[in-house]
């Protein structure tokens, strides 16, 4: 793992750099932007972290040890418990978070995890990191002419997460899957699209013919929000939170982060150097 690059999110800079040719972000780093104390050791003593952190191994990594995982999801919010990223790392061979000595050192989280674990850090500092990452990968990408799509990114890892607890804590034994999945999928379409899936469909046959559908036309900052909602969600399902209730507080939490967002010009600092290449004016200090 060597670093690559920085970024600037709420005036912390939060480094960003390769390994397996995966984007890790330094939670170290984001850490400063947190009020009081708190460290990383205190996220991983929460179930809902380790119920994440098992569900994208379990997406991404063949070697992970779920024996060691069902032992620690057993133990982790007890009062007496403590866990360290090591720990994690190698009593489960997970690959999402990763320990790191030396001059760049600290705790880098795989992207999909550093975005969740902004969301401890605030929503608002969350949004922003997903911003900033987004505008260097479309920095690297217009270098070498590449594609590269971040609506993806933002929302598999949610969605995983976001199913799982629909499946927990909402259907009953009765309901068809398919059918309660839809429900709560349009729960969030409604908060931040105000429509559903199928309304979406009937007011556009011919976009819905080419296969497209309602998330896909969705900006890039009502993703990031859409990323927020899930994880939102998930967690007020498990607090047994009605229906009504979670649609109430996703309509005002979507309300208030799309307005702060579409408020910003994130892609301002660009600098366009030839009709296909745009590279950020380089810092004083800063790498190449």
């Amino acid at each position: 793992m060597t670093k690559k690059h920085t970024i600037e999110v709420q005036n912390i800079t939060v480094a960003v750099t390769s390994h397996h040719n995966e984007d890790y972000i330094c939670l170290t780093d984001m850490l400063k932007a947190k009020d009081g104390d708190f460290f990383i050791s205190d996220w991983l003593r929460n179930r809902n972290t380790i119920e994440f952190l098992g569900i994208w191994e379990e997406m991404y990594n063949p070697h992970f040890n779920y024996g060691e995982f069902a032992i620690i999801k057993s133990q982790v919010g007890l009062n007496s418990y403590k866990l360290s990223v090591k720990e994690w790392s190698e009593k489960t061979n997970a690959i999402g978070l990763i320990s790191k000595a030396g001059r760049y050192g600290g705790t880098y989280a795989h992207r999909d995890i550093a975005f969740e674990f902004g969301t401890w850090i605030s929503p608002i500092f969350k949004l922003y990191l997903i911003k900033e990452y987004q505008r260097l990968k479309e920095i690297e990408t217009n270098q070498y002419n590449l594609e590269w799509n971040v609506k993806r990114i933002l929302s598999k890892a949610n969605y995983k997460f976001h199913t799982d607890a629909v499946k927990d804590y909402v259907i009953p034994v009765s309901k068809r899957p398919n059918f309660e999945y839809a429900e709560e999928a349009d729960l969030i379409n409604i908060a931040l699209f105000g429509c559903t899936a199928q309304e979406w469909r009937d007011a556009n046959p011919e976009r819905h013919k080419k296969g497209e559908n309602l998330r896909d036309m969705a900006s890039i900052n009502e993703l990031a929000v859409l990323s927020n909602l899930e994880t939102h969600n998930a967690e007020w399902t498990k607090q047994g939170h009605r229906k009504e209730e979670r649609l109430d507080l996703m309509q005002k939490m979507a309300e208030h982060q799309l307005k702060v967002l579409n408020g910003q010009d994130f892609m301002k600092a660009i600098k366009k150097t030839s009709k296909n290449v745009y590279l950020e004016p380089k810092q004083k200090g800063e790498l190449s």
